[in-house]
């Protein structure tokens, strides 16, 4: 795709916005079963609906809460909110990339349309949007789409799973922990560019999984984000 293509400003129609929707509704049981998850945990750690409801209005990232919910200590210190502030700081970094990722793209957007829209920003609707993007569309109207499905969807397995969550403690058991991943696969598969491109891929996936094998948490993520991030910058351009 031409600079001049990457740096059109996107255009915003109901359109797009239920073509974002569609694409993101084969994903949504895998977000449905993970908010099951994330309510059981936060009913049993003790929070109240409400403390749960406001949870995921200002974070907003299931994995920062799973994560935040299984170290939630008995009794809250200013060091103990430290400590999870910098944890969902760095859990959650990989979105950081993201945006920045999306730059190109959304960066030519009024800073009161760009910032609220990427505050919806997760895992699944940014693969969504880059394939979007890279087979030539311009409407910004699919990210929201596809964002509000999720977002639907989330906020209503939160709640069952606050209440009813021992229905489902172990998804696993069901098979609904491999929507995520094979959904993840699936869309990987139109932005492969050749094998060049994909070095990015294996070195993400080779530090992700030797630190998830040596450190314990939840290190992982930003260690194979990162590590993928600076390989694919190295190798983005061709410098012949």
């Amino acid at each position: 795709m031409s600079d001049s293509a990457l740096s059109e400003r996107p255009t915003w129609s109901w359109s797009g916005f239920w073509i974002g929707m569609r694409m993101g509704l084969p994903i949504t049981p895998g977000i449905f079963a993970f908010g099951l998850a994330t309510g059981a945990v936060a009913a049993r750690q003790g929070l109240t609906f409400a403390q749960h409801l406001g949870m995921n209005v200002i974070v907003y990232s299931g994995i920062v809460q799973i994560v935040a919910l299984e170290i939630w200590p008995k009794v809250f210190t200013w060091g103990t909110v430290a400590a999870m502030a910098i944890l969902a700081g760095v859990v959650g970094a990989r979105l950081f990339l993201m945006s920045v990722a999306m730059r190109p793209w959304f960066g030519s957007l009024p800073a009161w349309q760009s910032y609220p829209s990427l505050f919806y920003l997760t895992d699944p609707s940014y693969l969504i949007v880059m394939r979007y993007r890279a087979e030539g569309g311009n409407d910004a109207g699919v990210f929201l789409g596809s964002a509000a499905a999720f977002l639907g969807a989330w906020m209503i397995a939160i709640c069952i799973g606050f209440f009813a969550g021992n229905l489902i403690s172990d998804p696993a058991r069901y098979g609904v922990d491999l929507v995520m991943p094979v959904f993840f696969a699936a869309m990987l598969i139109p932005l492969w560019n050749g094998p060049r491109r994909a070095i990015g891929w294996a070195v993400a996936a080779v530090v992700a999984i030797a630190v998830q094998h040596f450190v314990e948490g939840w290190w992982f993520i930003v260690a194979g984000s990162v590590t993928g991030a600076v390989a694919g910058g190295f190798i983005d351009e061709d410098r012949t």
